[in-house]
């Protein structure tokens, strides 16, 4: 597995972690890598989409409310939440990091993780996220 591939699994695990438990995130990411043997290249990668996500998660969760029609972002699968969530972060603030990369990953996390109809529903609001994106990006 990719190292970045496994860093955003490893983020979704602690974002899912600090949402069942309203942790503080701090915490919850020192408590899940107790444990574990990574490299420094995925430590850091998940520790940032954590810790970026987190930085920004009322804005974060304003654009999930905006563009998911007829879903309340409290009433969706929790994974589903949070792999939106960190590939939102992914797309609007790590430019190095091309947008359709993200949404594949997040799409494919989805179908691993979720429910049969995530991959889809995940794709649905991130490909509107990124063409709103990208029209702010060009109308600079």
């Amino acid at each position: 597995m990719r190292k970045r591939t496994k860093a955003r699994e490893c983020a979704l695990q602690m974002l899912y972690q600090a949402d069942m438990t309203d942790s503080p995130i701090d915490d919850v990411i020192k408590k899940y890598w107790q444990n574990k043997t990574r490299t420094p290249d995925v430590v850091s990668f998940a520790n940032e989409i954590v810790k970026g996500t987190y930085e920004h998660l009322e804005e974060i969760d304003k654009i999930i409310s905006d563009y998911s029609e007829h879903w309340k972002i409290s009433e969706m699968p929790v994974i589903d939440r949070n792999i939106i969530r960190f590939a939102i972060y992914e797309i609007i603030y790590m430019e190095d990091i091309p947008p359709a990369a993200t949404i594949d990953e997040a799409v494919d996390l989805a179908n691993r993780f979720s429910t049969p109809s995530s991959g889809k529903f995940v794709n649905g609001i991130l490909d509107k996220v990124m063409l709103i994106n990208s029209k702010k990006d060009s109308d600079h």
